[in-house]
């Protein structure tokens, strides 16, 4: 074995033990654990040709189905990402045209063999279909990132979650394209540094994702993917909503919600008695905020007035004016003040 053999037989295990955690954890989000499990492992029985490559020579159904298979991780992750963003996504038949490609390839390889041709075939198709997937991931994630800001008051980690990671990928499927270009224009031996260097970068992608899932079990927040996003056309003629736009300022005065650290749209409407539907319009088209930013406004206010006390700590004031970080707090209390909060402070006495 050399070095990347070595990298090769780390990061199937890491990957193995990750998706066995994800299988077997306690947790409600057992079904898009599941499909980032099943990613893991198709990802591992490709990467494990690293040293595993005479067993795979040996067998060679064991490696047709190791090549196709290739077929199915973007599928997966776009499933993965699909679940985690929307609690009412439900896989059907409809689904099973994604594996079309790779059962395709399957019965191809295992009964003609891979050709030069037919392989050069399979390259540029997986490199479509990735694209393919990757573009539909991030319309995914843009749609779900504003249904989230209309909806919810809460700091969007599943969105910065999804995004890095197929950030990361795109980085590491363009990796992946140049090895490809080297190996068919160029003698491809004669750059081992290019393997290592994938090799290192996907060890060092799979140690991020077993830290970050062990240190953030309930990193995941959903919405309704039947929740159509508002757009970003503001109404011009707010004179007509004036009493109801009062009505919802007066309530938020009065009682406070946004002190609530999971405070919804959902939950706001059922408080102050106004239909969810229009309660959204008022917020996000007459006011012209996303509800995200329109509870916040409310929370930084109240936050001003508590740091005016010196024998307050400002980390329990972020408990109590509803948010859950200190991160979201600094970033979300710079956006309307200019200042940290601690600067703030001090500038008010």
């Amino acid at each position: 074995m050399n070095i990347v053999d070595d990298i090769g037989l780390i990061t199937v295990f890491l990957l193995i033990l990750l998706a066995v955690f994800l299988l077997t954890a306690a947790t409600k989000n057992k079904r898009p654990n599941t499909f980032f499990a099943l990613f893991l492992i198709v990802t591992s029985l490709d990467i494990a040709a690293l040293f595993l490559d005479d067993l795979y020579k040996e067998y060679a159904q064991l490696n047709y189905l190791r090549v196709t298979s290739v077929f199915l991780q973007m599928p997966l992750f776009y499933f993965y990402v699909k679940a985690i963003c929307y609690h009412n996504f439900k896989v059907g038949i409809k689904q099973v045209i994604h594996a079309i490609p790779f059962l395709g390839f399957l019965i191809l390889f295992s009964t003609a063999g891979i050709s030069k041709q037919g392989f050069l075939l399979y390259e540029i198709l997986t490199q479509i279909q990735y694209y393919i997937y990757i573009v539909s991931i991030f319309y995914t994630l843009r749609k779900y990132r504003q249904q989230h800001l209309e909806n919810y008051s809460l700091q969007n980690k599943t969105y910065l979650w999804l995004m890095t990671t197929s950030i990361l990928f795109l980085i590491g499927n363009s990796f992946v394209v140049l090895r490809t270009i080297a190996r068919n224009f160029y003698e491809y031996q004669e750059y081992p540094l290019l393997n290592l260097g994938i090799s290192l970068f996907g060890l060092a992608v799979i140690c991020w994702f077993v830290i970050k899932t062990m240190r953030n079990p309930d990193l995941f927040s959903n919405v309704n993917q039947d929740l159509k996003p508002l757009g970003k056309k503001v109404v011009q003629e707010k004179e007509k909503y004036q009493a109801e736009i009062a009505s919802i300022c007066d309530y938020m005065v009065t009682n406070k919600p946004y002190l609530e650290e999971a405070l919804t749209l959902h939950h706001l409407s059922q408080k102050i008695n106004i239909p969810e539907k229009q309660l959204s319009f008022l917020i996000n088209k007459v006011l012209g905020k996303h509800f995200f930013d329109f509870i916040n406004d409310y929370r930084i206010q109240e936050a001003k007035l508590l740091l005016e006390n010196k024998d307050l700590n400002i980390q329990q004031i972020m408990y109590d004016v509803g948010f859950n970080s200190k991160s979201s707090f600094n970033t979300a209390f710079k956006k309307y003040t200019a200042l940290t909060p601690s600067k703030h402070r001090k500038s008010v006495h």
